[in-house]
């Protein structure tokens, strides 16, 4: 029996989501929880388990969401135009323009081939030695992540069709055995360096920004500034620590590849000179940084700065508003964003979080009791990072669970800004667990370079060392740095 549609709806999975929340909402809200908050919260969930189920694209589900939550006045808003009022409520949310203008801004990466230049020259100054090549691309990745929020883009559009041709021009192949030879090596390297840069800047992953709004929700405000002070030690020891632990656990045939750079010469050659629309996309970069660094001291708040650094790509002509309109990525991140958001929002303002929050936190401090924050903290950040396994959206965990792990830590103890920013670093470290747990997955191992045991294996010995390194590292730095 087929369980979707021509046109993508998994209508089984719908109907069963739509029949269990239903007799969710008839039931009597449990004890110290109003109507209203009771019934977002089944809204909330039933579209969290429908992203998790694939049963349209996240933001088709988005759209859904806010069309119910406005028609069942879900919220306890006692008119309609209240209700559509609270459900479009987190579309002018000055946190989703910077993700939506961010991504626009990346495009010019890609238009401009800017993007691809940086990874050929990285290679050209360090692709002499197998591991050395791939610290170039961890590099070429990290130059870029500031300014390209959608992690998957940068990975998945500019540093693995590189690593496909350089994995090709030493006979590594992705249909046999022969993928041992590098491919394999290249690939698991790749997609576990892009969740360390996507935890490094703020503007990195979109997921950065709903943690970040969800945290300023429960009092812990993270500035773009502050985002990077926090993560820059504990990131710089991963990115040098995972290139060679992953060379250990591929262990890949080749270790010299003397060719690489010849052939990033050669590319280099066919691109030509830099070019105008280049330059303007790097001083535009240049531009943004300064203004997200220094926002607090110019007067400049994070997402006007975006804003600056879009009007400028389209008055040089960089950009064309074609471009703009044609950017899917940032058009669907508005929506579903805004829904998630709204609902996460509304569960806050009507008590909800704080209710799950005091009941698991309660449930929990009977058995911690005088166990240090620490190691609640490192029990309670396992919990949250192995949990992905059940999901296959960041965003999607992010969103149903950020909150709620972060009031339960709160309420066991733990200093706010350690619980706030150790979530918020692990909802980007978590994203190679699995193949399928991530937007990029599919890209990567869709190409047949890496096997599901290698990936899976891979993928877990990896997240216990970036554990490791942000609980020892990462403590250390936060305490030096005063941030508790």
């Amino acid at each position: 029996m087929k369980t979707k549609t021509s046109y993508g709806l998994n209508w089984l999975a719908l109907a069963i989501i739509l029949l269990i929340a239903a007799f969710f909402w008839h039931l009597s809200p449990p004890t110290g929880l109003s109507a209203p908050a009771w019934h977002s919260a089944v809204i909330f969930v039933a579209t969290i388990v429908s992203i998790v189920a694939n049963v349209l694209p996240i933001g088709a589900i988005g759209i859904i969401s806010m069309t119910l939550f406005a028609l069942t006045a879900a919220a306890g808003d006692t008119s309609a135009s209240g209700a559509i009022q609270t459900a479009l409520s987190d579309l002018n949310s000055s946190l989703i323009w910077l993700i939506v203008v961010a991504f626009m801004i990346a495009r010019g990466f890609i238009k401009t081939g800017l993007g691809r230049r940086i990874a050929l020259q990285m290679i050209r100054l360090q692709g002499k030695r197998t591991l050395v090549l791939a610290y170039g691309l961890a590099f070429a990745d990290l130059v870029l992540s500031p300014a390209m929020p959608s992690n998957t883009a940068r990975c998945g559009g500019v540093i693995y069709p590189i690593a496909d041709s350089l994995a090709r021009s030493f006979d590594s192949k992705p249909e046999d055995a022969s993928r041992s030879k590098i491919g394999t090596f290249l690939v698991v390297c790749i997609g576990n360096v892009n969740d360390i840069t996507a935890a490094l800047f703020m503007t990195a992953y979109t997921g950065n920004l709903l943690a970040v709004k969800l945290a300023a929700n429960a009092g812990v405000h993270i500035t773009w500034g502050s985002w990077f002070l926090a993560a820059v030690v504990p990131c710089m020891i991963s990115l040098m620590i995972v290139p060679p632990l992953v060379l250990w656990l591929t262990k890949p045939e080749i270790r010299h590849t003397p060719d690489a750079p010849k052939l990033a010469i050669s590319e280099l050659e066919k691109m030509g000179p830099m070019a105008r629309g280049e330059w303007l996309m790097a001083f535009t970069v240049l531009l943004l940084l300064v203004l997200w660094i220094f926002g607090d001291t110019l007067g400049v708040d994070a997402t006007t700065a975006s804003f600056v650094g879009l009007s400028f790509l389209l008055l040089s002509g960089v950009l064309r508003w074609e471009d703009i309109k044609s950017e899917k990525g940032a058009w669907d991140t508005l929506i579903w964003f805004a829904a998630l958001l709204m609902m996460a929002n509304q569960l806050k303002k009507l008590g909800f979080t704080t209710w799950f929050g005091d009941l698991i936190g309660g449930s929990v401090g009977h058995l911690m009791a005088g166990t240090s924050w620490v190691l609640v903290l490192l029990l309670l950040n396992a919990a949250y990072f192995y949990t992905h396994y059940f999901f296959a959206s960041g965003n999607a965990q992010i969103a149903a669970l950020y909150a709620v792990f972060l009031s339960v830590g709160i309420n066991l103890g733990i200093p706010p800004v350690p619980m706030a920013l150790m979530l918020a670093f692990t909802s980007s470290l978590y994203c190679s667990l699995t193949q399928y747990t991530h937007a990029r997955g599919p890209i990567l191992f869709g190409a047949g370079y890496v096997p599901t045991a290698v990936w899976w294996r891979s993928g877990f010995i990896i997240s216990l060392v970036n554990q490791a390194v942000f609980m020892t590292a990462g403590l250390l730095w936060w305490k030096v740095v005063g941030l508790y």
